[in-house]
């Protein structure tokens, strides 16, 4: 493979292909949101925290995550950028602000990679376990425990990475018929599981108010708005798409798709399932709900969903990733490595590549919580905290730009500057609540899922190196973002030559 070294002269600097149409963005953003593994074990984290109000705390955090969606898909229209937030929160707010939204997606991009790791290689167990394989000589395969589900799903993750690296469209492709096995499943065990489950449907279900507690209102949105996370997946590929705007309807797709699945998903599985079944099976939920609706081998058909969505996510993951370390270090905030582009596929391979190794690093590092159940719980509240964050500058960005609109235009000032700023008010809110919850809730620093420090800490050193590598872009790589906040457009190849 060779590369393309990132440089100042206009004629070599780094630029990705174009050849993505709408179908090719619903992919990756509808793979990066990953229903099934959101549905299977992101209602069953959720579940442990606000009963069974699923369906109620869902269309909730749909709410915030709309109004960030509409922010996105108007910043998108007028700067389109693979650094998308990175990019818009550094020029309407302030390149620190923005650094930080770039620096806090890609740490929580790992963690999400590190995460559904593990849960690839457990639903690989649990189809071992059900063709009748339970050992490898002496040693007796557990999808529950973190070493061997971690061990398994590098070997996905490294396979997946080096498609990714041959571009966005093989990897649609991929993803686009993982996504339709997906969805079929989905939709027909759920269809089923509503029909047919022995739980009475109860319209409490949907009544936020009856939710137990503040805390556990707050923690519950936040999952949620990791549940939704991913949608923005699309706005990274837009240098790739043959129409920008097309980046925008595949994240507004994705979105209200994703907000179908998961109030049909919330419904089902509390139907099929009692609280504690839901919230108690963790990864291989999906196959306990398969298994109350139907006998083998059709019982195994969720599990393989799940697998299909997991290694489809890990995919999708490492794709945006890449995209928004590129656009970072094309604006020298980042080592070059990180755009550099194959001459071959015109893709950021040698940071795609460098993503996946980061990814394996943080699932090992990730073996100190044995219990998978615990390092899914642990990574979900840290990233759903940073991820509420990014979304919150993003949309705050939207309205610093485009405030002259209540002046000019109040209905489109509504849409563009109240609804945004409402929803990143209602984010940092909840992060901000949600954090302090953490600390009050315990004396001591333990590393386990249910201690409120571990907890805290984790979203804390996400920040926290985010400012420290921020400080080296600006003072030693002396970065022109930090003097201006605006990032290197891709037809704009002249800010590459800013002078320091």
């Amino acid at each position: 493979m060779s590369e393309r070294p990132f440089g100042v002269d206009p004629p070599a600097r780094p630029e990705l292909r174009k050849s993505l149409t709408v179908v090719d963005g619903v992919a990756v953003a509808a793979s990066s949101t990953a229903a099934t593994t959101s549905i299977g074990i992101g209602l069953g984290v959720t579940a442990a925290v606000v009963g069974p109000h699923l369906p109620a705390i869902m269309l909730l955090a749909f709410l915030p995550v709309l109004g960030i969606a509409g922010a996105y898909s108007r910043l998108n229209r007028v700067e389109p950028n693979a650094g998308n937030g990175y990019v818009w929160v550094g020029r309407s707010l302030s390149p620190w602000l923005g650094f930080m939204v770039g620096w806090v997606n890609f740490v929580a991009s790992v963690a999400f990679l590190a995460y559904t790791t593990a849960v690839t290689g457990s639903a690989l167990l649990q189809l071992a376990g059900e063709a009748g394989l339970h050992r490898i000589g002496s040693l007796v395969l557990d999808p529950g425990s973190t070493a061997q589900t971690t061990a398994l799903g590098v070997l996905v993750l490294v396979a997946v990475t080096l498609t990714a690296v041959t571009g966005v469209r093989t990897a649609a492709r991929l993803q686009t018929g993982l996504l339709v096995f997906e969805y079929v499943v989905l939709l027909g065990f759920c269809g089923y599981g509503i029909v047919t489950g022995p739980h009475s449907f109860s319209l409490s279900w949907f009544d936020p108010f009856a939710i137990p507690s503040a805390t556990a209102l707050a923690q519950g949105l936040l999952l949620s708005v990791f549940c939704y996370w991913g949608f923005e997946a699309a706005f990274t590929v837009n240098e790739e798409v043959r129409d920008p705007r097309d980046a925008s309807r595949a994240g507004t797709i994705t979105l209200v798709t994703m907000l179908g699945l998961f109030l049909l998903g919330s419904v089902a599985f509390q139907r099929v399932l009692s609280q504690g079944e839901l919230a108690g099976h963790g990864a291989q939920g999906p196959a306990y709900y398969g298994d109350r609706l139907a006998e083998r081998p059709l019982a195994a058909l969720p599990l393989v969903a799940l697998m299909f969505s997991a290694v489809a996510s890990l995919q999708a993951g490492v794709i945006p990733t890449a995209r928004g370390m590129f656009a970072m270090s094309r604006d020298r905030t980042l080592g070059p490595v990180w755009s550099k582009v194959s001459s071959r596929y015109g893709t950021p391979a040698a940071g795609t590549l460098l993503i996946g190794a980061l990814a394996v690093v943080v699932a090992a590092g990730a073996l100190v919580i044995p219990r998978l159940a615990d390092m899914i719980a642990a990574i979900v509240n840290a990233v759903g905290i940073v991820v509420a964050l990014s979304y919150a500058l993003t949309a705050l960005a939207a309205a610093v730009r485009f405030r002259s609109l209540l002046r000019d235009d109040w209905r489109q000032g509504v849409r563009a500057v109240l609804l945004p700023t409402l929803s990143a008010l209602a984010l940092l809110g909840l992060g901000g609540y949600l954090g302090w919850s953490f600390f009050t809730s315990t004396d001591h620093l333990e590393l386990r899922a249910d201690n409120g420090w571990f907890l805290l800490l984790m979203p804390l050193a996400m920040i926290g190196s985010g400012f420290a590598v921020a400080a080296w872009a600006k003072w030693v790589r002396r970065s022109p973002y930090f003097r201006t906040g605006a990032g290197t457009d891709a037809d704009a190849p002249e800010l590459l030559t800013t002078s320091n």
